[in-house]
């Protein structure tokens, strides 16, 4: 008598009823209904993994979901071609996973020594499986380990910080080079998103929201927690460092069941042994590579690198859903900056209660400026700072509104502006969709100069034009909801 069908079986089964019902909804180009149909079936599928009655079926199933779904993606459903989803960036290292490299003979003794003098909270070891990956990132992937341990600095100290409050070793940061290369945006074929790689079930389960507007496995600080927390709870789960690493990849039930099929509580034994995941079993020594390479950082010519200056930012929180080019134009800071800050938010539209990073040093003025608007009108209204030859007629042509629409946002009359006075604009906008981090870095550094005058200008603004322009909201309350709509 055959046993009946394993829970594993049953969620399989359930994400394949999502997976057909997202294909359909693609051909009628609902794109949001195959969205969340095709989300629905790889989160099951991922909870599936634990105990599914014929695995090499499962991973087959899986493979041709993922796959399907990526070709998807690339024909139009994916961020990219839709302004309305946010643009990701491809973990540098997913393709390398599946991968194993030959090794150096002449490494072998050279990194024994230097593991024997390294001094570490994560235990090390030197095999063939780590010497290759050692030898890879020494040549041919050279390129992509230096750009992620440059990009490594933006975030280096909040990452560091995080892993020592919540007791976990540090040389765990080298998950997050693994994962995304310190991507904040970094998205999977999975659709695993984020620095630390979160699947949605996942990171539900470790508190990190998921809504329209914003995505907590997108924030670097709340992911890392939130990973921390995750790899804690695995080590104390397991007992071993490498196998809380390896259920981090490939989840718990993955390894619970390939502890229990071989009697083998050894990652590299149970990797020997051919019962994990192909991905999994180079994963551990992906991570073991990069921390002897960053600990011998003068071994390996890796000491002369110049990493990105840390984040540093102010944060507000706004009171009422808030765009964040009404905080550009306030702040002189272009959006695809303020959205470097705020990787989290996929829409540029910060919602009601969230904290929102800020150019350091602007967060006192930034509060008091939001004041001057109206709380129902953050999401759309924008504020235009005067410049020389500007009237109310040219100033409302830039928007697409009418001279007698900002006239009455702003209680004025016939008068012209004058330079420097901050308008109100009772604009409407589309939204903002982020962009990648090299993007925003280079318009970063072409606006870096300019951007820093203006908020300099923005805050020695005539305080007669800003009390005059905040004193009008009371006056004019009917002529501003009739130019809003």
């Amino acid at each position: 008598m055959s046993a009946g069908p394993t829970r594993s079986d049953l969620l399989a089964e359930n994400a394949q009823h999502h997976f057909q019902q997202g294909k359909k909804y693609y051909q009628v180009k609902d794109a949001e209904g195959a969205r969340r149909e095709f989300d629905q079936a790889i989160d099951l599928m991922l909870e599936a993994s634990d105990n599914p009655s014929d695995r090499q079926l499962y991973e087959s199933r899986f493979e041709e979901m993922v796959d399907t779904i990526h070709r998807h993606d690339l024909a139009g459903l994916g961020s990219a071609a839709n302004l309305d989803e946010p643009e990701y960036q491809k973990a540098p290292l997913e393709d390398i996973l599946q991968m194993t490299f030959p090794v150096d003979p002449k490494l072998k003794v050279k990194v024994r020594e230097q593991v024997q003098a390294t001094v570490s909270q994560l235990p090390l070891i030197v095999n063939d499986a780590v010497l290759g990956y050692i030898n890879f990132f020494s040549g041919r992937g050279r390129r992509t380990l230096l750009a992620g341990l440059r990009r490594a600095g933006r975030y280096r100290p909040l990452i560091q910080r995080v892993l020592d409050e919540e007791g976990v070793p540090q040389e765990l940061i080298h998950l997050a080079q693994a994962e995304s290369g310190f991507l904040a945006r970094a998205r999977s074929r999975k659709a695993a998103v984020g620095m630390w790689q979160f699947m949605a079930f996942r990171g539900r389960e470790y508190g990190l929201n998921q809504t329209r507007n914003s995505d907590d496995r997108l924030d670097p600080e709340k992911a890392t927690r939130s990973a921390a927390r995750h790899l804690r709870d695995l080590y104390q789960k397991f007992g071993d460092w490498y196998l809380a690493i390896a259920a981090y990849d490939c989840g718990p039930g993955v390894i619970d069941k390939a502890v229990a099929r071989t009697g083998y509580a050894d990652f590299f034994q149970l990797r020997k042994l051919g019962v994990l995941p192909k991905e999994t079993t180079n994963y551990v020594p992906i991570i073991l590579a990069m921390t002897i390479m960053t600990k011998n950082a003068a071994e390996y010519g890796l000491d002369g690198i110049q990493p990105d200056p840390p984040l540093e930012y102010d944060t507000i929180e706004v009171n009422s859903p808030t765009h964040l080019a009404l905080i550009s134009d306030m702040s002189n800071t272009p959006v695809p900056e303020l959205l470097d800050l705020n990787p989290s938010l996929l829409r540029g539209l910060a919602p009601a209660g969230y904290s929102v990073h800020v150019p350091k040093g602007s967060g006192s003025y930034l509060m008091a400026a939001l004041q001057l608007i109206p709380a129902e009108r953050r999401a759309s209204w924008r504020m235009h700072t005067v410049e020389n030859g500007e009237t109310l007629a040219t100033i409302g042509k830039r928007y697409r509104m009418s001279a007698f629409s900002i006239a009455a946002a702003n209680n004025m009359r016939a008068e012209t502006p004058v330079v420097g006075d901050r308008l109100l604009i009772p604009s409407a906008y589309h939204e903002v969709r982020p962009v990648s981090q090299a993007a925003a870095a280079k318009r970063s550094r072409t606006h870096a100069k300019s951007a820093k005058s203006q908020r300099a200008r923005a805050k020695n603004a005539p305080v007669r034009a800003r009390t005059r322009r905040a004193s009008g909201f009371q006056q004019s309350s009917g002529k501003l909801a009739h130019a809003a709509r």
